[in-house]
């Protein structure tokens, strides 16, 4: 019979975090609640002005709230997309 799975310990500060990480075994604890995360680092320095249907941009930010990302970001992921597809 397998074990089950530990709970993640309350992580309090990065730091925290980086210890742990460092030090333990992950695979003895239940990951199953975890979902990717695209960190976004460059400076948005440009600035857009469009104008949208109100269909879209409610779907738009219905759909970015769904996944729990701001709905600029969701519209930039798209045109990011769409470019690497280019």
């Amino acid at each position: 019979m397998r074990d089950r799975p530990k709970a993640l310990p309350d992580l309090p500060t990065d730091e925290a975090a980086e210890r742990f990480v460092a030090d333990a075994d992950l695979t003895a604890f239940d990951l199953s609640g975890f979902r990717p995360v695209r960190f976004e680092f460059e400076k948005k320095e440009a600035r857009v002005n469009m104008r949208l249907p109100a269909s879209l941009l409610d779907a738009v930010k219905s759909r970015a709230a769904e996944r729990g990302i701001p709905y600029q970001r969701l519209i930039r992921e798209a045109l990011e997309k769409e470019l690497r597809r280019a």
